[in-house]
């Protein structure tokens, strides 16, 4: 089974059902709720998620959609070797350092999916857009 890294910019895609992206957001939540893959985020993708969602939403109705998120993905762990990793890397996005090196340090997760592919171009990790991982994901 796959195991991905689904990046917050494929969470709010769907979150705020922005088209055209929200279609293929929707589309890998579904594959992670019938566990034809297994989805992952991480805390800080959780707390960028809140921070968002909730200047739009009261915050019971963003805790709600998270547990509700939470029921169908895991959370990777971070630690302070994972942030030391990110701030010693070549990548040029922090934020998108901890997500990868929390990727790498699981081993277990084939492919990161998002939108954001070139802040991922140091990751050892497949990167994917989420049209392209739902693409491959059909044949």
């Amino acid at each position: 089974m796959n195991k991905i890294l689904i990046d917050t910019d494929v969470l709010l895609d769907f979150f705020f059902d922005r088209k055209p992206f929200s279609e293929n957001s929707a589309i890998i939540l579904n594959m992670c709720e019938r566990k034809d893959v297994m989805g992952f985020v991480t805390p800080l993708i959780i707390s960028n998620s809140y921070c968002l969602l909730r200047r739009t939403a009261k915050h019971e109705k963003v805790i709600e959609k998270l547990k509700q998120l939470l029921t169908i993905v895991d959370v990777l762990s971070m630690n302070k070797q994972i942030i030391t990793n990110a701030l010693n890397s070549d990548f040029k996005d922090f934020e998108d350092a901890l997500q990868n090196f929390a990727a790498v340090s699981n081993g277990e997760i084939d492919v990161i999916v998002t939108r954001n592919v070139k802040d991922f171009k140091k990751s050892e990790i497949a990167i994917l857009t989420p049209e392209s991982f739902v693409k491959l994901m059909k044949i």
